[in-house]
């Protein structure tokens, strides 16, 4: 048969690799400054767009999207290639795709510090971003598809599937999560409100860890593993189960992530369910690449590319033995909300996906520039140091997380609480947040030494942009025979439809109860919509990132309606909450029942310097809350928009809405003269105590009308 030749685009991979590099670089540093603001502060600089709450998502999207999506652009770009032997489907297409996904980068290092955000974890960019990334992922899956399709490989191997997954499910969690409604340019409202807005978001935000940070990687670990091994893949029969199993078990268990909340039974115990049952095909897959390894652990304790991938391997296993865990109820009683969690996201963002970054890089930049690795001796300087960051990051924030837990929840012999004041909780594990930044900061200085030795590399080499090769043309015959599942991959379209079939089952299942049966989200009658001035302290709490360190979550615990001072939360409390603000970590004290239980003049006190009236507190200042103005421009526009997403604003509202904001902003402002403090009733810091005043009161209006009948 006669041998077709063309050649593997090197080009648009190797700059997918100078991105990968370059903001992993800046998304660990950032990291790490997030970190050392923990117990210092001051680190912020006093300025607005470096506090913790707006630099924390623009860390996490920039580890998550820039490092780790570039990561696996350059990984699949250059494996998709050489598994289907074939030149990617449009060269046009690919740098669409690369320059694309790079301003979507810089429109996100742009906004998050300028306070435009949804507070969504994960999902945190404003609408016309969403867009663009939207735009951008189907030019990606055309060239996918595309590739696919044009492919002289009859049979799609193992990681075709994984990306293939990774692209319909991404797609079908990005659209559905970011329906919004716009307010303006920069400023939108979740088109869905409360229990509906954090089933999504979770459903979303799991799965993005599901299907962006894991599936790919998967992925890439079936097709990198072996080569740097030079074994085959320990089990196809296992790669199948792995897969299928992974996808359809994945999609269910976001609902884990809302344990004790105020979302409906049947949906925590389904997330519990498939959270439990998803340990098996993820440890089906750890342990079929750690299989792949039989007869070459010789070669692993001197080849750094493979000590890379066996610790990313097992960091998987590790973290998707602990996601199971970490969903059952007894202990994510104990768990949730501390900074166990923090360990948890950690173990697996820094030691499967860094890890095995790591290690594909090691392993592509020496045969695309046609040379050495500059350095082993370096390479494996950079594994030891990077291993010890991950322990001395992972292990204080496990102490730090049984601590808190412990501390919220001991009471004395006569049934108080051992540690009423939160503050406590917070200093007693500042020394454990020092020693993660520590962590932080050697696995930073190994990334700084992977990128000198690649750059060494590189320099010492010539690249390939364009590599020669030649195969077959594919055969058009009919193929019969073979393993039951040949007969499937060897139908890119079929398999793509079944993988989008499988993954849309149990987001269905879960979606469709909560959104159109009434009795999932019951109403309360006195739970009224935010007034204009609430609403503005609202998008001001939103915009300066307070969900990042404050739950407004009050769990059915004893000791948490005791610190609390209140009813557990209630599900109709949120039905007018466009977004829901339950948030996930809590840094600070719950602040769902925190409205009239300080006089107005404690909370500009508390903005202003945290310490005055909380000594020894890790909050920093907000000076500018008090110079900077509401626009209240914007408020006609924010009735109109909420009205069209289901808030009973009476129409017209939108015209008169300012009048009431001044009322209740004089109310606030004399409140303030009367102890003794000048504010202007314009002033953010007005508003911002109007929405925290609010908070938890309406379930208090019911408790006194009930008593009254």
């Amino acid at each position: 048969m006669a041998l077709e030749k063309f050649s593997y685009d090197n080009k648009i991979v190797k700059y997918f690799v100078i991105a990968t590099v370059i903001f992993g670089l800046v998304g660990m540093l950032v990291g790490l400054t997030a970190a050392i603001q923990l117990f210092y502060p001051d680190l912020n600089f006093g300025l607005q767009y470096t506090t913790f709450g707006r630099i924390r998502p623009l860390h996490t999207n920039a580890v998550i999207f820039a490092f780790v999506g570039n990561a696996m652009f350059a990984g699949t770009y250059y494996s998709l290639q050489r598994l289907l032997k074939t030149r990617m489907f449009s060269d046009m297409l690919s740098w669409i795709h690369f320059w694309g996904w790079q301003l979507i980068i810089l429109a996100a290092a742009i906004s998050l510090p300028l306070g435009y955000t949804t507070s969504k974890e994960y999902a945190e960019l404003e609408w016309p971003i969403d867009i663009a990334i939207t735009l951008i992922w189907v030019v990606f899956g055309i060239n996918m598809i595309g590739t696919i399709i044009k492919r002289r490989e009859r049979h799609m191997y193992v990681a075709i599937w994984f990306y293939i997954a990774t692209f319909v499910t991404v797609a079908v969690l990005h659209i559905v999560n970011s329906f919004e409604m716009p307010v303006t340019f920069m400023k939108s409202y979740s088109w869905y409100a409360g229990v509906q807005d954090a089933l999504v978001q979770w459903w979303y935000g799991h799965n993005a860890v599901a299907f962006f940070l894991t599936t790919p990687f998967l992925g890439l670990m079936y097709y990198f593993l072996p080569k740097a091994a030079n074994r085959p893949v320990y089990s196809y029969k296992l790669s199948i189960i792995h897969f299928w199993s992974l996808i359809f078990i994945y999609i269910w268990a976001g609902p884990h992530h809302l344990l004790y909340t105020s979302l409906p039974d049947w949906a925590q115990s389904l997330g519990v369910v498939f959270s439990v049952m998803l340990i098996a095909p993820s440890w089906g897959g750890m342990l079929n690449g750690l299989l792949t390894l039989r007869g070459a652990w010789d070669r692993v304790r001197e080849n750094p590319v493979l000590k890379f991938m066996v610790v990313a391997v097992t960091a998987y296993g590790m973290a998707t033995f602990e996601g199971p865990m970490l969903s059952l109820k007894n202990f994510n009683a104990i768990t949730h909300f501390t900074d166990w969690i923090i360990a948890h996201v950690h173990v697996g963002g820094l030691g499967w996906n860094g890890f095995l970054t790591f290690g594909m890089l090691y392993w592509m930049i020496p045969r695309m520039w046609n040379t050495k690795l500059y350095s082993t001796k370096l390479a494996n300087v950079h594994f030891w140091i990077g291993t010890l960051g991950i322990i001395f990051y992972a292990l204080p924030m496990y102490i730090a997380g049984l601590t808190q837990s412990l501390m919220w929840k001991e009471f004395t012999a006569d049934g108080f609480l051992q540690y009423p004041n939160f503050l406590e909780t917070v200093t007693q594990i500042i020394p454990m947040y020092v020693l993660r930044a520590i962590g932080g900061t050697l696995y930073l200085i190994g990334a700084i030494m992977m990128s000198y030795n690649l750059v060494k590399t590189a320099k010492q080499g010539s690249f390939i942009a364009n590599e020669d090769a030649e195969a077959p043309a594919l055969e058009k015959k009919k193929i019969t025979g073979g393993h039951w599942h040949s007969a499937l991959e060897r139908k890119p379209v079929l398999f793509t439809v079944l993988s989008l079939i499988a993954i849309l089952i149990g987001g269905v299942i879960e979606m469709v109860p909560t959104f159109l049966i009434k009795s999932n989200v019951p109403t309360i009658a006195s739970v009224k919509p935010y007034t204009p001035l609430e609403l503005h302290g609202r998008d001001i709490y939103i915009r300066e990132g307070c969900v990042g360190c404050h739950s407004q979550m009050v769990r059915p615990f004893r000791s948490e309606t005791e610190r609390y001072n209140g009813e557990y939360s209630k599900a109709g409390e949120f039905v007018y909450d466009h977004p829901f603000l339950w948030g996930s970590k809590r840094t600070g004290p719950d602040l769902h029942r925190v409205g009239k239980k300080y006089p107005d003049s404690w909370h500009y006190e508390h903005m202003y310097d945290p310490t005055r009236i909380s000594p020894g507190s890790i909050m920093p200042p907000y000076p500018w809350l008090f110079d900077q103005m509401v626009d209240k421009e914007e408020t006609a526009g924010k009735i109109k928009a909420l009205r069209k997403i289901g808030v009973p604003y009476d129409i017209g509202y939108e015209e008169i809405a300012n009048q009431d904001l001044d009322r209740q902003a004089e109310r606030i402002v004399k409140n303030l003269k009367a102890d003794g403090i000048e504010v202007v009733k314009e002033a953010e810091i007005v508003a911002l105590i109007a929405y925290l005043q609010r908070l938890g009161t309406d379930i208090k209006a019911q408790e006194t009308a009930d008593l009254n009948q």
